[in-house]
C-alpha cells in the first residue's frame, strides 16, 4: 500500500545481544530493505547505551519500566536522526509485534516527537493483517526471525 511517503531505514537497536543475534537481525533487515529498494541507515552498535538507560531496571518484567526506556532511548535516536537529516517525520517498526503496545509507543513517539518539533506517524502495522504479512514476507525472504524481544534481561 503506497501511503505516500518515502521511506528511509534507520537501525538503531543497542539492547540486542549478545552481538551474534544483532548480526542475524541487521542481516535480515539488509535483505528487506534491498528487496524493497529501501536505504537503510546503520547505527553504531553500543549495547552501553541501552545498559545506561536500562540501569536499575534489569529486574523488570518484560512490558515493564525497562522496555519504556528502550522505547525511549531507540526513538530519541530515531528522532535526533531524522532532524538531523531535514526529515519531519518517523514512526517505528516495533509495532508489528503482537506483544508491543502500540499505545505506549505512540505515546512515547508523540511525546519525543514533539520536543524536536517532528511528527510521530503513529501507524499500527498490525491491523488489515499487517503481522501475518510481515509473515508471509519473512517466509518469502527466508528472513531470520527472532525468538525473544532482544534484550538479555528479554532472555529469562
Amino acid at each position: 500500500m503506497d501511503m505516500g511517503y518515502q521511506v528511509l531505514a534507520y537501525f538503531y537497536n543497542p539492547n540486542i545481544y549478545p552481538d551474534a543475534e544483532y548480526q542475524k537481525r541487521l542481516e535480515a533487515e539488509r535483505t528487506l530493505c534491498s528487496h524493497f529498494g529501501c536505504e537503510l541507515i546503520v547505527e553504531v552498535y553500543n549495547p552501553e547505551e541501552f545498559y545506561a538507560a536500562a540501569k536499575g531496571l534489569e529486574l523488570e518484567p518484560e512490558k515493564g519500566k525497562r522496555c519504556d526506556k528502550c522505547f525511549e532511548l531507540r526513538l530519541r535516536k530515531t528522532a535526533e536522526f531524522a532532524k538531523k537529516m531535514g526529515i519531519n517525520k518517523f514512526t517505528t517498526s516495533i509495532v508489528i509485534s503482537p506483544h508491543k503496545s502500540f499505545q505506549k509507543l505512540t505515546q512515547i513517539g508523540e511525546a519525543i516527537a514533539k520536543e524536536y518539533g517532528l511528527e510521530y506517524v503513529a501507524i499500527d502495522f498490525k491491523k488489515k493483517d499487517g503481522f501475518l504479512k510481515t509473515n508471509q514476507i519473512s517466509r518469502e525472504l527466508n528472513l531470520y526471525r527472532q525468538n525473544y524481544c532482544g534484550c538479555k534481561f528479554s532472555l529469562r
